[in-house]
């Protein structure tokens, strides 16, 4: 479920301009700014939340035609996931995609070898929104594969 909240242009540009800076989503942004007080175990599963709202997005975007859209959003799922369970395993905020990429190795590592193919299929989305080359069935694809990942860390997360 999404809410619609207006802010004044001057405000979401901000916003924009600063997500741009760290190459991260809007989204993710704002998540990181509203949980900043949160004890990491409900952070990490705020990021898990967002991460099933962008791949619900994904599919919207998918049945619109939208691929370079879905692509990114599948790509933003996999990387709050992973994101997601540093914070849960270390309270570790991962700030780079460098991070992110390392990190994954500790995941693939406790949750089994896919998470590497899926998070190297994820990563392939964000190079898509950039530059157009993917075919829907490689965002289809790999908006289950990072499902899976998405649903994986949240029952770790949850116990």
């Amino acid at each position: 479920m999404s809410t619609t909240i207006i802010l004044p242009r001057t405000i979401i540009e901000h916003a924009k301009r600063e997500a741009e800076k760290l190459g991260i989503s809007l989204e993710e942004y704002l998540l990181e700014l509203i949980s900043s007080n949160m004890d990491p175990k409900d952070k990490a599963l705020e990021y898990v939340k967002v991460a099933k709202e962008l791949l619900e997005q994904a599919r919207e975007e998918l049945r619109k035609g939208d691929l370079r859209q879905a692509a990114e959003k599948v790509w933003g799922a996999a990387a709050l996931s992973i994101k997601a369970y540093a914070y849960w395993k270390e309270g570790k905020r991962l700030a780079s995609h460098g991070e992110l990429w390392g990190y994954k190795e500790k995941v693939s590592k406790e949750l089994g070898e896919w998470v590497r193919e899926a998070w190297i299929m994820a990563s392939s989305m964000h190079i898509c929104f950039y530059e157009g080359w993917c075919a829907r069935g490689d965002v289809e694809i790999t908006c289950r594969h990072v499902e899976r990942l998405v649903k994986e860390v949240e029952e770790r997360i949850r116990g």
